[in-house]
């Protein structure tokens, strides 16, 4: 005959769902350029430029591709290769071309600014948005993660590709994109239930 044992069996206590899902993560902060998680585990990286290498000739782009090869067969820790949307702000180059399609009196160079605004309307209404890749990866120390951030610049500048150390900013755009549907957080801000 089988019997239960009281002591196996757990009751999971109903905790109140939270409205924010920072609160759902392990993440203690964002700084330094990095994701500093409640173990003490930081999540950093860098931020790669995108680079069209299909617009090269074939010798080049054979040369890339053979040395990112070179790149990723040196990395010998667990890193993720993340692709993020980050939201293009062309509000500042909107003002600009106004301003210039108010002073401009040709109107044929009244009509090419007319185009670009239109353009910028379209960007706007569709939400268009700049892709953007990071290499990242999780550690404790701070001068490995420094030693691992250099390495990676250097065999990115040797394929080809420029590189830099993940800002805040960065990691705030990741984190929105896959946790929050690409929606803008303020992480540790207040808010106001309603």
């Amino acid at each position: 005959m089988l019997r239960m044992n009281q002591k196996t069996t757990t009751q999971v206590k109903s905790n109140p769902k939270s409205k924010f899902t920072e609160d759902t993560i392990p993440v203690r902060s964002i700084t330094n350029g990095m994701i500093v998680l409640e173990n003490n585990e930081k999540v950093t990286g860098v931020k790669i430029q995108p680079r069209n290498i299909f617009i090269t000739d074939p010798f080049t782009q054979n040369a890339i591709i053979d040395n990112l090869k070179i790149v990723y067969n040196t990395i010998n820790y667990e890193f993720w290769l993340i692709v993020a949307d980050r939201p293009v702000d062309i509000q500042v180059y909107i003002s600009e071309l106004q301003m210039q399609f108010n002073k401009e009196q040709n109107p044929a160079r009244r009509k090419i600014i007319l185009e670009d605004l239109n353009k910028c309307d379209f960007f706007i209404k569709n939400d268009i948005v700049d892709t953007e890749y990071y290499l990242l990866f999780k550690d404790k120390d701070t001068d490995s993660i420094n030693k691992k951030i250099r390495n990676l610049i250097t065999h990115f500048a040797n394929a080809g590709l420029t590189t830099q150390q993940t800002s805040n900013d960065d990691l705030r755009i990741i984190l929105d994109n896959f946790l929050n549907s690409g929606m803008t957080t303020t992480f540790g801000t207040v808010g106001v239930e309603q």
